[in-house]
């Protein structure tokens, strides 16, 4: 008896049909169907009853399933046992990131990761905040960094990795570029280029602006933070970007500080409040290379 048997044996009976049991254990259906008579051949009964439309379990198959299913339980334990000594992890670690956020340190932490568990495997999505927080708390990810509002999101483990102002960006030759500083008022004065609903700047701004009581106009909305700035340098638009984000636009753009503008624009690493041990131990590469970095 083997436990690739029992696996099959148990995804027929969960499944009640060979055809989808042949896809969820990712072999053939013949495959299936070969090794289930194989191992009602070693008990001497047949556990599965395939005359009907459906699959369906014999008085023996009932009975062999519940041992099956804690074999194949016990098996697993066996495994994560040994795994845990030898420090070794398996399986998927689903990461989110915002798009077109370039954070080396997070990317050194998946590297870490990757070197110290090549048994995990890595995946990398990008989406707006609040899409990645949703997928967060549906268990669609497992860990995201993520653009908010003020403070992280109720309900997920967090670490704020930036905490920082939102700034208008403006080129040269634009009437706001000769002051240092402007009001929420005086900036909405002009077109506005913005990321769009969903991001954490985005929020930041609408939510400032809502409590001076201002509806900005939004000319023009893109997706990542370096078409924003073209944008704006080309003179189509006052851009709303953080702060940290001029260092990289400080050859075209002129940062202009916003003094009514009181929210904090926080970039966050958001995971379930009980992790899995790889979200574990992403976490904790995650804290020294961010530490590592000073941000």
């Amino acid at each position: 008896m083997e436990l690739r048997q029992l696996e099959y044996f148990v995804a027929v009976a969960e499944e009640a049909n060979f055809t989808r049991a042949a896809a969820r254990v990712h072999i053939s259906q013949s495959g299936v169907s070969a090794q289930i008579r194989a191992l009602e051949r070693e008990l001497g009964a047949e556990l599965i009853d395939r005359s009907g439309g459906t699959a369906t379990l014999t008085t023996a198959g009932q009975a062999a399933l519940t041992q099956a299913r804690a074999t194949l339980a016990a098996a697993g334990s066996v495994r994560q046992s040994v795994d845990d000594v030898a420090g070794l992890l398996r399986g998927s670690l689903r990461v989110g990131m915002v798009t077109a956020c370039t954070v080396p340190p997070l990317f050194d932490a998946l590297a870490r990761f990757h070197s110290a568990h090549p048994g995990v495997e890595l995946a990398l999505q990008e989406g707006n905040s609040d899409r990645l927080v949703a997928d967060v708390r549906a268990g669609e990810l497992d860990i995201a960094l993520v653009g908010v509002a003020a403070q992280a999101p109720d309900g997920l483990a967090s670490m704020v990795v930036i905490d920082e102002r939102i700034v208008a960006a403006v080129p040269p030759q634009h009437p706001l570029a000769a002051q240092d500083e402007a009001t929420l008022a005086q900036v909405c004065e002009h077109p506005i280029v913005a990321l769009p609903p969903g991001t954490g700047i985005r929020a930041v701004f609408d939510r400032d602006c809502a409590g001076v009581g201002l509806s900005p106009s939004i000319t023009l909305q893109a997706s990542a933070p370096d078409a924003v700035a073209d944008l704006a340098a080309r003179g189509l638009g006052v851009a709303i970007l953080s702060a940290s984000m001029m260092d990289t636009y400080a050859d075209r753009l002129t940062a202009v500080e916003l003094t009514d503008s009181t929210t904090a624009a926080l970039l966050a690493l958001v995971w379930a409040p009980q992790p899995n041990a790889a979200s574990a131990k992403l976490v904790s590469m995650a804290e020294d290379a961010f530490g590592a970095a000073a941000l």
